[in-house]
């Protein structure tokens, strides 16, 4: 079993299709064929479930595919190691972000970043925090952009900024008219939450105080998969919400029905960090990525 061997299971696994695995490959369908058979039989396992329709993997080659990617990664890092000590900001970066996140802090760093380092290449993929930690684990991502703190002995964080929660309300509510958001009327409020994959769900129920409030399952039948979709709502009048200081960047603060506020209540935020394992290579490349990102974070949020 070789290197070549290893790419030619991760092409399968991916694409769940001989054909299209064998393209990206470079190779012609029946040598793929003939080379996952031949690790099949060496291993004394069956990788792949095959079918007419479809290719699927099975359990043990789902743990085979992790151990897979670790190699190939280990190769890579060898070769990382090496150039991040000439000039660590020269070739490809694989960065995840939670989907709460990315659209208002992405647009700050890319060309700040991309005039910085011209010659790296930001790969960069949304998820939920438990989809991307799964995707740092297995190596299809160098590092992650979280809003929550991870007990992992494999795992290391950069800590980059705490980002305070503003209300977002219906122009015409009676909050309006209130100085000072205080708990007491976050409390009494009528909340929009993300649905529950989402960590920032947790954390604005964190703020609010928001678990054991009785009325709230006709407003849980309205969690929505982005903030852009709860936003509309809470500008067509269905309740309020919190949102995260950088989407106060966004269009949505003019003409949408929708008043942003500023909370006078303690630990109303979110601290976002970046997280990548222990022993990655390029550990000098994210902290560069972390001083761009911090050097270009507006004066809503506390730079650490």
């Amino acid at each position: 079993m070789n290197l070549r061997d290893l790419k030619y299971l991760i092409a399968v696994a991916e694409t769940q299709h001989f054909g299209q695995a064998a393209k990206r490959c470079f190779i012609s369908q029946p040598t793929l064929s003939a080379q996952i058979k031949k690790m099949e039989t060496l291993l004394g396992v069956t990788l792949f479930e095959r079918t007419k329709r479809q290719v699927k993997i099975t359990p043990i080659g789902q743990e085979i595919l992790v151990y897979a990617r670790q190699a190939l990664a280990q190769v890579d890092n060898m070769v990382l190691a090496a150039q991040a000590q000439i000039e660590p900001m020269v070739g490809n970066l694989s960065i995840g972000s939670i989907q709460t996140l990315s659209p208002s802090l992405l647009p700050l760093i890319l060309s700040p970043l991309r005039q910085a380092y011209p010659k790296l290449r930001l790969s960069l993929k949304e998820a939920t925090t438990e989809e991307l930690l799964k995707y740092l684990h297995d190596y299809s991502l160098d590092a992650i952009l979280l809003a929550t703190e991870e007990d992992d002995s494999k795992l290391d964080e950069i800590l980059l900024f705490d980002e305070p929660f503003w209300l977002a309300h219906p122009s015409d509510h009676p909050i309006y008219t209130k100085e000072e958001i205080t708990q007491q009327d976050l409390s009494e409020l009528d909340l929009l939450l993300l649905s529950e994959e989402h960590c920032l769900s947790a954390q604005v129920s964190r703020v609010c105080q928001q678990y054991e409030k009785p009325n709230l399952q006709a407003l849980n039948d309205l969690r929505a998969s982005s903030l852009d979709t709860i936003i509309q709502l809470v500008g067509a009048g269905f309740g309020s919400t919190l949102v995260p200081a950088l989407t106060l960047q966004g269009a949505w603060t003019t003409d949408t029905g929708v008043i942003a506020r500023e909370l006078a209540v303690d630990d109303a935020s979110r601290r976002i960090r970046l997280v990548y394992r222990k022993g990655f290579p390029r550990k000098k490349s994210l902290e560069n990525l972390a001083e761009i990102i911090k050097s270009n974070l507006p004066n809503t949020v506390k730079i650490l």
